[in-house]
């Protein structure tokens, strides 16, 4: 390692700080191009004058939060997404898993994202069929207090008084976000005897299926705001699966939901 005398530096810096290029600095003196560019970054970071990176601020507290993306992006959360944070990271991360057999809901997510978070970079991460649609911000915690040790459904899950006023003022988008997660729409069919005749019937409806019964409970109150009428579908036992079959409540969802693509 070559060390230059201190003088020598002093007169470098001051150089730079009257206006010499990088380059002549250092064909005159003899001293690495890089090692002149660190010498001008430490003097400029001494006095304050670094450009830095300015974080963005909370969508929530310090700006105007999109409260229809963030109310679909919350149901994306309940279902498929989580939030990390260890000690090796400054800055915790958010994650939506999206299969990719759905690449319209992928970008609908991501979508979401950057409306939710105007000033973080979001990004795609492939995992074995599907990509995480990711960001990172140390504002999420603000965003989505119902982040916590262990899982979902091993826990408390309930809105604050701020994330039911907007829910309430977008009830639709908040549904989307829980179907498009944990969600499905199915054909069902039946038979019936017809003019003595056994035939095929037909039929659409919704499936929503989540271990927590916080969630679900989410899901059926806000159903039930929008007179949707819904049912138990209950699963070797379980009572996880929620049913929405009535032909004009199916008819609603197709307009405001619609199957996953």
């Amino acid at each position: 390692m070559v060390l230059h005398e201190t003088e020598v530096r002093q007169t470098a810096v001051s150089l730079l700080r009257n206006g010499s290029r990088n380059a002549d600095v250092a064909r005159q003196f003899n001293i690495p191009l890089g090692t002149v560019s660190y010498w001008k970054h430490m003097d400029r970071a001494k006095r304050g004058e670094c450009p830095g990176r300015t974080a963005p601020p909370c969508p929530r507290c310090q700006d105007e939060l999109d409260s229809s993306a963030y109310s679909y992006l919350l149901g994306l959360y309940l279902g498929d997404g989580h939030i990390i944070q260890n000690r090796a990271m400054r800055v915790p991360s958010l994650s939506i898993s999206c299969a990719d057999a759905h690449p319209g809901l992928m970008a609908e997510c991501e979508g979401a994202m950057r409306s939710v978070f105007p000033g973080n970079s979001v990004c795609r991460v492939r995992r074995k069929g599907c990509h995480e649609v990711k960001l990172y911000s140390k504002h999420l915690r603000c965003l989505f207090p119902q982040h916590g040790p262990g899982k979902k459904h091993e826990r408390l899950i309930a809105l604050e008084p701020w994330q039911q006023t907007i829910v309430d003022a977008h009830l639709w988008a908040f549904i989307r976000g829980l179907i498009h997660s944990d969600g499905c729409r199915i054909t069902n069919w039946t038979t019936r005897i017809v003019g003595g005749e056994r035939k095929r019937y037909e039929y659409p409806r919704y499936f929503f299926t989540n271990v927590s019964d916080d969630i679900r409970q989410l899901f059926t109150d806000t159903l039930e705001k929008l007179g949707i009428d819904w049912t138990h579908c209950t699963r070797n036992g379980n009572p996880y699966t929620i049913s929405i079959a009535k032909k004009v409540h199916v008819a609603l969802l197709d307009t405001h939901v619609g199957p996953k693509h």
